[in-house]
């Protein structure tokens, strides 16, 4: 199967077509990704081993935290992804988007205040969590609308941080 995946402006083809190997651009990768729960993982790639979490956002867009660096991923089938670009779904989104706490952790900064506006990719909270540093950042340009959280308190896994409106 081949997926087009997007993570801030490059788009790259990934091909899956059998256990343990994926293509990615065209060249090949050992791959061995498990389990552990609903959303965390253990990813062998090329024999370097990680913990990742993957959170769904909806409309196939997913937050995945990797070695303490959150990514904004947007995963479409190669069929799927012509037919939404024909009918203009991959035009920029509107309306409110919740940031919530992708785990469990301690709100370290919060460099934003509420009516600023932000872009794309602007950290807007750095969580603590498990002795590491994540920089949660905007997943598309707006105002930030509301602030849930501040310095020093501890958040849960899912919680709301910031709204963008």
């Amino acid at each position: 199967m081949r997926y087009l995946t997007t993570i801030g402006d490059k788009t790259y083809v990934i091909e899956i077509n059998q256990d343990n190997e994926v293509i990615i651009d065209g060249q090949r990768r050992v791959l061995d990704m498990r389990p552990i729960d609903d959303e965390l993982y253990s990813l062998l790639l090329d024999n370097r081993s990680y913990e990742v979490l993957v959170e769904e956002a909806g409309d196939g867009e997913y937050r995945v935290l990797i070695n303490g660096v959150a990514y904004y991923v947007q995963v479409a089938d190669e069929r799927a992804r012509r037919l939404a670009q024909a009918a203009g779904a991959f035009a920029p989104t509107s309306g409110e988007v919740v940031i919530k706490s992708p785990m469990p952790g301690l709100i370290v900064a919060v460099p934003v205040t509420e009516g600023q506006k932000v872009r794309k990719g602007q950290v807007v909270v750095v969580l603590e969590s498990m002795k590491m540093e994540n920089e949660l950042k905007a997943p598309r340009e707006g105002t930030v609308s509301a602030i849930k959280v501040q310095p020093r308190q501890a958040v849960e896994q899912n919680q709301v941080l910031v709204v963008l409106s």
